[in-house]
């Protein structure tokens, strides 16, 4: 699979997440689902969907969820374990030359992790001084609450510096023009209903999101 990933300027190379969030319907950003049911072991399906946009500074990324029931234990980002709450992930092969992915895990409160490394064993994993660089704004707040029952909606905004990618490849400066690989995924470990949901195909035997060989094409204008 491949999405076209528009190109937008901002007056700042910094923008609000409202300017981000404002600007993801100016420019009529289209959104892709993350539907793919990967392991006949786990079926629930989540609504879910994400849309991508980039600047000449950051990557950003709006993720919309609608579910049966929300957990988010976790206010801190470096050490945490998004992924045992109900979490939004994006991995990403940003280099032609260096084979690492990077990896953002984000609960439903935006808290959550970015690391990056060759292999899922092989990780460099950021402190707070990486991770505070992303900015970040769910609906649902910031302050953890456990869990909440019931179908409930939320959404994530969520801006990236480019430089966060130039952590192995000291030479990458941009993606204008550039296709790379990358995938989106939804899950949730310790949840009521544990699931794996990606936007391009897995084919492992067993859920493992750590997988680039499945990644998908991401085209940068």
């Amino acid at each position: 699979m491949s999405i076209i990933v528009a190109k937008v300027a901002f007056s700042s190379s910094a923008p609000s997440i409202d300017q981000v969030k404002a600007k993801f319907d100016e420019a009529g950003i289209q959104w892709n689902a993350i539907d793919k049911i990967n392991w006949n072991t786990h079926t629930y399906k989540p609504d879910v969907s994400f849309r991508i946009m980039h600047s000449d500074s950051e990557i950003y990324l709006q993720f919309k969820v609608k579910e049966n029931g929300v957990r988010a234990t976790y206010g801190f980002d470096a050490g945490s374990r998004p992924y045992t709450d109900d979490c939004v992930e994006f991995f990403m092969i940003p280099s032609d030359v260096e084979p690492s992915y990077y990896n953002l895990e984000m609960n439903a409160i935006g808290h959550g992790t970015f690391h990056w490394g060759p292999t899922r064993q092989e990780r460099h994993r950021s402190d707070d001084s990486i991770v505070s660089q992303i900015r970040r704004e769910s609906t649902l707040g910031s302050e953890p609450f456990g869990t909440l029952e019931g179908e409930q909606e939320w959404m994530l905004t969520i801006a990236i510096p480019k430089s966060l990618y130039a952590q192995m490849d000291k030479n990458l400066a941009d993606f204008s023009g550039r296709t790379v690989k990358a995938n989106f995924y939804k899950c949730g470990d310790d949840t009521a209903t544990p699931h794996y949901l990606s936007w391009n195909p897995i084919g492992t035997p067993k859920p493992q999101f750590h997988a680039p060989e499945y990644f998908g094409d991401l085209k940068f204008e």
